[in-house]
């Protein structure tokens, strides 16, 4: 058990240090850029990040109100 949650740490500690990497890209363009080009930047990295937290908070929603349906239904059975 113990064996597994290290490996699941490490992996994710692993995947961090990758993910930086690929930032220097984005931060050359942001460092040479004028202004208007680094706010736009900063707009369209605010809109990527904030799709999956709403497909994921639709997802719960829908999850939640099947859940309460079906114990809804399952007292009325009983």
């Amino acid at each position: 058990m113990y064996k597994k949650i290290i490996l699941f740490i490490f992996s994710l500690l692993a995947t961090a240090v990758y993910s930086w990497s690929q930032c220097a890209m984005c931060k050359a363009v942001a460092e040479n850029g004028s202004e208007e080009a680094s706010k736009g930047l900063n707009t369209g990295i605010l809109y990527l990040m904030s799709l999956p937290y709403i497909l994921v908070g639709i997802i719960g929603v829908v999850m939640y109100r099947m859940h309460k349906k079906r114990q809804k239904l399952k007292h009325n059975i009983d």
